[in-house]
């Protein structure tokens, strides 16, 4: 064979045993690199073939440079040695020779040898180093477990933690020296007793639960504040920390307990919670802990019953301004110490919500039981207070509500018990009102009314009806009387009996106010260019708060100008104590009003007490008496000779003072008969009619021109 086809065959041979290499081990190379470097072997086995004396030591060679790859499997060497027998010979081209065929039996064995002695040492050198590393280890980790146990050792010697080791069985096997000075004992007398003995005996006895499960492998750690039994019987507070150890099967070994001594922590804490939830000046619960409280009576839920003294110390301001806060906090320390000592009771709690007021809480009680103790309280606050040289009686409104649990929220009571004291204090102060659900919803809905009245009028929800004031010496309409009222969406038609009082709380009478003024202003006008001077006098009311404005002057002028109208055409009415009242600024602001020719009455005259002297003075036009004077008067009910009187005196006073009399409230015939005849110019009330639309004083206005007689010819 020439040496061209040998090299082709011995390129071929080296590629398929390197594929054989590649399938039975890992190279750790690229196929190219192991063809190139199995080619080389190849021509190692070609020329031990083709030597006229076989040597073996080549060829051993190549067995070991196949180990040194870490191709060392079985099925390598077994792919190894039957390629070489089936294709070797055909690399050479001499399949036929027998001498050939001959050493390539030997060059099998030199290659399976040098591969097994390879083989052989290289699983003695790594079995060598698995023996080193082997003892490396196990002196390392003697030594780690030397050094880990002198740790633990120094650890569980001079740590500040507690620390208690015990079997399973519950019996203490070892403890240091922090947690025998914690408990008061010396170490020999902790070692070897039951755990349990060292639990404190108030403690309840189902925080063992969790030891007892970790003992039965249950679980494996714990921690909780616990309670252990100092030597001497004392208790000490622990955060206390415990962890089971298995043994090699997973069968509870060991509890180690780690403690520390939370004792100062705990009263420091404690002390905290107290401040946080204690009012600091009386040492009450404040309301942060109120409303805890409240909280958990109403989660009792059911028919459970609860109560509420809402209480605010009657004139406690004037205390503070005229004595000085620091007799003011003496005084509050002192009535939450009477407080304290009525209801020091595990059901009941008095806290201080703030200022000088005070809330007490009971549970589980009665309507009756309530009312009692509001009644304490109130005697108990009126005995006189010895403080800095003075004896201070007080005495204070409380608001009560007793209820079940389930009727209410904790806050719908709370604003219950507070809407109840403010009745008490509106009432006269000095006592005590229950919650009454009747009152509450008239007050919710005066306070709906008001809180809608702003809008009501830039709406033009109000409207005006107007009464008839009749002269009775002819029967004659000279005058109505404006009366507003509210066409309310929800509500419907409301008189001022609902509105006018809110409206002067809250200051929106000066606007409502000025609105009726410019109605009525606006329908005088068009009477009068319909009716001429036969027109009616317009009568609207003016509060007393409206006479406090400095532009009342100047809105009246401006509004009776707008409607061109003549003054007296207009008369304004106050009540009588509201214009006796009058003095100063808004006494000068009635004669301004006076000075400009429109008339001023006063509305229901005869209900107050008038200083009569001080009548003369007043810019005054017209008096109205009051429809109280009127009853006596009445044909249904017997006559009152006082009432009679009163009135007879009260027109004489009025004439004297040069003052025009109406009488209001008049119902029948006889009233009016009666007025006449002690001299009331006019009356106005249902015998004539009732307050209506402009639409029915027309009706007769026109009425009274019918029935009017014809004027005398000349």
């Amino acid at each position: 064979m020439d040496s061209t086809a040998q090299r082709a065959g011995v390129d071929a041979f080296a590629r398929v045993w390197a594929a054989a290499l590649a399938e039975t081990g890992y190279a750790g190379m690229d196929r190219d690199a192991l063809v190139d470097r199995v080619r080389e072997h190849t021509g190692v086995l070609v020329a031990a073939l083709r030597a006229e004396r076989f040597d073996p030591e080549p060829v051993e060679r190549v067995g070991v440079a196949l180990v040194e790859l870490r191709l060392t499997a079985a099925r390598t060497l077994a792919a190894s040695v039957q390629l070489i027998g089936e294709d070797l010979l055909r690399v050479i081209g001499a399949e036929g020779d027998r001498a050939a065929a001959s050493r390539v039996t030997a060059v099998q064995g030199a290659f399976a040898a040098g591969f097994a002695n390879a083989l052989r040492d290289k699983i003695f050198r790594d079995q060598e180093v698995i023996r080193r590393a082997a003892l490396d280890a196990r002196r390392g980790a003697e030594s780690a477990l030397l050094a880990s146990e002198a740790r633990f050792r120094a650890m569980f010697s001079q740590t500040a933690v507690g620390i208690c080791i015990s079997d399973a069985a519950g019996m203490v096997i070892d403890v240091n020296a922090a947690l025998a000075g914690m408990l008061g004992y010396r170490l020999s007398q902790l070692r070897g007793v039951p755990v349990l003995k060292l639990r404190h005996p108030d403690e309840p006895t189902a925080l063992t639960g969790p030891l007892d499960d970790m003992r039965a492998g249950l679980r494996d750690h714990y921690r909780a504040e616990r309670l252990l039994r100092r030597a001497d019987g004392s208790a000490l507070r622990t955060d206390l920390s415990v962890s089971l150890v298995r043994d090699e099967v997973g069968a509870p070994q060991f509890l180690v307990a780690m403690a520390e001594d939370i004792t100062e922590r705990h009263r420091l804490q404690e002390r905290l919670r107290h401040q946080a939830n204690h009012d600091p000046l009386t040492g009450l619960a404040n309301r942060s802990l109120f409303t805890e409280r409240l909280a958990e009576v109403f989660g009792r839920g059911g028919d459970h019953r609860v109560g509420l003294c809402y209480l605010d110390i009657d004139g406690f301001k004037v205390i503070n301004d005229s004595l000085g806060h620091h007799i003011g906090d003496q005084l509050l320390v002192a009535i939450a110490e009477r407080l304290d000592r009525l209801v020091s009771t595990p059901d009941r709690l008095v806290a201080r919500m703030g200022g000088d007021e005070f809330v007490v809480l009971c549970s589980g009680t009665t309507r009756r039981a309530m009312e009692e103790l509001s009644d304490k309280i109130l005697r108990a606050l009126a005995e006189p207070v010895p403080i800095g040289g003075h004896r201070l009686g007080v005495s204070a409104s409380i608001g009560l509500v007793e209820r079940s649990v389930g009727d209410a929220t904790p806050t719908e009571t709370m604003r219950d018990a507070d809407v109840t004291l403010y009745w008490a204090k509106a009432d006269g102060k000095n006592r005590w009102i229950a919650y009454d659900p009747d009152r509450n919803a008239r007050e919710v809905a005066r306070f709906t009314l008001s809180a809608r009245m702003p809008a009501a009028v830039e709406s033009e929800e109000f409207y005006v009806d107007y009464q008839p004031i009749v002269r009775l010496s002819d029967g004659k309409l000279t005058g109505v009387e404006a009366l507003v009222r509210w066409a309310h969406p929800e509500l419907g038609r409301l008189g001022p009996d609902r509105f006018i009082g809110l409206a002067e709380e809250t200051g929106l009478i000066v606007n409502l106010g000025r609105w009726v003024l410019r109605e009525a202003a606006g329908q005088a006008r068009r009477w009068r260019d319909r009716y001429g001077d036969g027109a009616p006098m317009v009568s609207v009311n003016l509060a007393a708060r409206q006479t406090q404005e400095p532009d009342l002057v100047s809105d009246v002028e401006t509004i009776i100008g707008a409607a061109g109208l003549p003054p007296s055409s207009i008369q304004l009415e106050l009540t009588e104590s509201a214009i006796m009242g009058t003095t100063g600024g808004p006494l000068r602001t009635l004669r301004q009003i006076a000075d400009l020719g429109i008339r001023i009455a006063i509305d229901d005259f005869g209900t107050g007490y008038s200083n009569l002297a001080y009548l003369r003075h007043l810019p005054v036009h017209a008096i109205k008496l009051a429809g109280s004077f009127m009853e006596g008067l009445s044909a249904t009910h017997p006559s009152d000779p006082a009432d009679e009187t009163i009135v007879t005196t009260l027109v004489s006073l009025s004439h004297a003072l040069g003052h025009e009399v109406i009488a209001e409230g008049v119902e029948d015939s006889t009233q009016a008969e009666r007025l006449r005849a002690i001299g009331c110019d006019s009356a106005q009330g249902w015998l004539f009619a009732k307050a209506g639309p402009p639409e029915e004083i027309e009706r007769m206005l026109d009425a009274q021109l019918l029935t009017a007689p014809a004027p005398r010819r000349g």
